[in-house]
């Protein structure tokens, strides 16, 4: 087996790209599971990770309050700023 899927391929690609964007590693994998591997959805949650990371939240709260709201950023927010 010296062909490697074309999925894992396409994985490794967007890790890089995100990598590439200043992300850390673990982050990255993570949100690419979180997000069963939607490159889009963990660019996005990992852009709102650090931008509330910036403002002093937890990333612990982050990441729960990211995966209830759905990446919605407002309402986030909200609940961020209510904990």
């Amino acid at each position: 087996p010296d062909c490697l899927p074309l999925q894992f391929l396409s994985y490794l690609s967007a890790c890089d790209r995100l990598l590439k964007q200043g992300y850390e590693e673990g982050q990255v994998e993570e949100a690419m599971e979180m997000f069963q591997y939607s490159e889009k959805k963990a660019a996005e949650f990992l852009h709102l990770l650090a931008q509330f990371n910036d403002m002093g939240f937890q990333q612990n709260e982050i990441k729960e309050v990211l995966l209830l709201c759905g990446n919605q950023r407002e309402r986030a927010l909200e609940e961020l700023v209510m904990k």
